[in-house]
């Protein structure tokens, strides 16, 4: 039997309903992931480029546009058990440079920035309450890394109560191991996973 079967079976797969009221999470395009002068970061320029072909529409229909980064305090880098298992982002301090969202990404002073501590941008942040107060109720999901921060966000954001996209093409990851395995286990599970093409016309539909 096939994997394809094997999922279909037991009834995974399933088409995400899309609503009327979207909003874009960009998920950690901050130089300590795209400035590859930093161990952390990987060339993420293509994703950047499409993720904001897809912002820049969405800010033009009113839609909301938010970013995450990581940031911790000197303290915590002592204190938390991820920087014990992922130990190079104890570099991205609050303050540093890493923690900026990269410019390229053409964020705007309007737009919120969620600062987070883990690999979620749900987790012990007020993202949630936002988007709901916001009346949003599809969630497209874009940035890095799509093993790590994005697909914890895309599981986090279901868990939420929030239909969910990515776009394959607005998601970058070190490897390209990982980032196949896990887009494929999302779109089983818990999104629907498509390109920057699709997630465009359908913006255009909302107008």
């Amino acid at each position: 039997m096939s994997q394809e079967q094997v999922y279909s079976d037991a009834g995974f797969g399933q088409s995400v309903p899309r609503g009327t009221r979207p909003a874009i999470v960009v998920v950690d395009f901050s130089y300590g992931f795209t400035d590859t002068q930093y161990p952390t970061a990987a060339d993420m320029s293509a994703q950047i480029a499409a993720t904001r072909s897809l912002t820049d529409k969405a800010r033009a229909l009113g839609l909301p546009v938010i970013y995450t980064t990581i940031a911790y305090q000197p303290w915590e880098r002592d204190s938390l058990p991820w920087l014990k298992k992922a130990s190079g982002m104890a570099a991205l301090l609050a303050g540093s440079r890493l923690v900026e969202i990269d410019a390229a990404t053409g964020i705007q002073p309007a737009d919120p920035v969620i600062v987070k501590h883990g690999a979620s941008a749900f987790h012990g942040t007020n993202l949630a309450g936002l988007l709901t107060g916001a009346s949003v109720d599809t969630v497209i999901v874009t940035g890095a890394t799509t093993s790590g921060c994005v697909r914890a966000t895309v599981v986090d954001a279901v868990q939420s109560g929030f239909n969910v996209l990515v776009p394959r093409d607005c998601c970058a990851d070190r490897a390209e191991a990982p980032h196949e395995a896990n887009l494929y286990d999302m779109n089983q599970k818990y999104a629907d996973v498509t390109d920057a093409a699709d997630i465009a016309v359908w913006l255009d539909s909302l107008a």
